[in-house]
C-alpha cells in the first residue's frame, strides 16, 4: 500500500473507530509516512518529483491540512469542557 493511501487509512480509521478530542490531538502519523514525506520533499527540492509523486505529496498537504483543522476543533471542545 502507497504510503499516502496509508496515512489517509490511519485518519479514517482513528475516526472510524470512535475518538475524543484527546485522541485527536494525540494522534500522529506513522514513521513510515512521515519518512515517505521527508523523501518527496527532497525530491521535490531537487525538482525530480514524477507526477505520480507529485500527486502523492498534494494528498499529503491536503491529510496535513485537515488534520490541523480537526485538532484546532478538538483543541476548542477540550478547552470548553475544563
Amino acid at each position: 500500500m502507497e504510503a499516502a493511501q496509508k496515512s489517509y487509512d490511519e485518519i479514517v480509521d482513528l475516526f472510524a473507530r470512535g475518538t475524543t478530542p484527546a485522541k485527536i490531538l494525540a494522534f500522529h502519523p506513522s514513521r513510515e509516512s512521515r519518512e515517505r514525506v521527508r523523501y518527496l520533499l527532497a525530491r521535490n527540492k531537487m525538482e525530480e518529483l514524477t507526477e505520480a509523486e507529485a500527486a502523492e505529496l498534494e494528498r499529503f498537504g491536503e491529510l496535513e491540512h485537515l488534520m490541523q483543522l480537526v485538532k484546532a476543533r478538538a483543541h476548542l471542545y477540550t478547552e470548553s469542557a475544563t
